[in-house]
């Protein structure tokens, strides 16, 4: 499962948000277009850290030029046109690569962070050089800035959500900060277990991990579990967070009123015993968990 790719911590860093704009400026922009960029989104009205599922579809034109090394770039502008996050990343077959007349999909798994807005959203998006921040010209109906808006949702509160709670077995969050947006983590010791109230249907567990430690000893994966069921396992990869989607019936959460599952990782290391490891830090780490969520 795709998601935005260096938007996250370890390997994992946000993408530049301002593009800066060289092609465009003064006058009619008479340049042919390259393509067409279309996005989709898997809900149209979506929670605050909740996961959404982004599809991006390029239409190659049919006479377009060779496009070299390029990034997209896709902000989400609230009703003010004020960006509350951005999804930067380079499409998982480089541009470099795009033939005319191809068209060329491809979907990215984000959650939703913390914003003190809900309503009306948009997505603006399109093509820049990650040299020169120069844009490319597509089919859509320009802004004025080669920046295009592809998609709109509704963007609502974090009460929408079933609420996760982090339970035993974890250690204390830590956050960063990077662009305009706050990323925040939590390690798993050996065993980890979040609850939530039993919504009595079948759910998905969306849970995005990674873990960036070049220890020997380090976790490669997290087992799910639900008493003793297992409900699958989450990779931990060390080059980035990735998304794993865990489907859960209602079978199998049966009539309690709350549901728990534990997050089971295969290894665990100690920083302070490792070469050259954080010589103050005892802990014992699983996996770097960014998100939990239940749909």
């Amino acid at each position: 499962m795709q998601r935005r790719q260096p938007l996250l911590l370890g390997a994992w860093a946000i993408a530049a948000i301002a593009v800066v704009t060289t092609a465009c400026t003064g006058g009619a922009d008479n340049t042919p277009a390259v393509g067409r960029l279309d996005v989709s989104l898997s809900r149209p009205r979506v929670a605050l850290l909740s996961p959404v599922e982004v599809t991006y579809t390029f239409t190659v034109a049919p006479d377009a030029p060779a496009l070299g090394a390029r990034k997209v770039f896709a902000h989400f502008l609230d009703a003010n046109d004020e960006l509350m996050w951005a999804d930067d990343h380079d499409p998982p077959t480089p541009t470099a690569e795009w033939k005319p007349g191809q068209t060329i999909e491809y979907t990215r798994t984000m959650f939703v962070g913390r914003h003190p807005y809900v309503g009306a959203a948009r997505v603006v998006a399109g093509l820049y050089s990650p040299d020169s921040g120069e844009r490319l010209k597509l089919s859509n109906e320009d802004r004025g800035d080669r920046s295009y808006v592809v998609a709109n949702f509704e963007l609502l509160p974090q009460t929408e959500n079933v609420f996760v709670v982090f339970k035993d077995g974890w250690h204390p969050a830590e956050t960063v900060t990077e662009g305009v947006s706050r990323v925040e983590w939590q390690w798993t010791k050996k065993e980890a277990t979040v609850a939530f109230r039993n919504p009595a249907r079948d759910v998905v567990l969306y849970v995005e991990a990674d873990n960036p430690s070049g220890s020997a000893n380090a976790a490669q994966q997290l087992e799910v579990r639900l008493g003793d069921q297992v409900l699958g396992t989450v990779p931990l990869r060390r080059d980035g967070p990735a998304v794993q989607k865990v489907p859960i019936t209602a079978a199998q959460m049966g009539s309690a009123d709350m549901v728990e599952l534990r997050f089971i990782a295969d290894k665990t290391f100690v920083p302070a015993l490792e070469p050259g490891g954080a010589a103050g830090d005892s802990r014992e780490l699983g996996g770097r968990v960014f998100h939990a969520s239940v749909q």
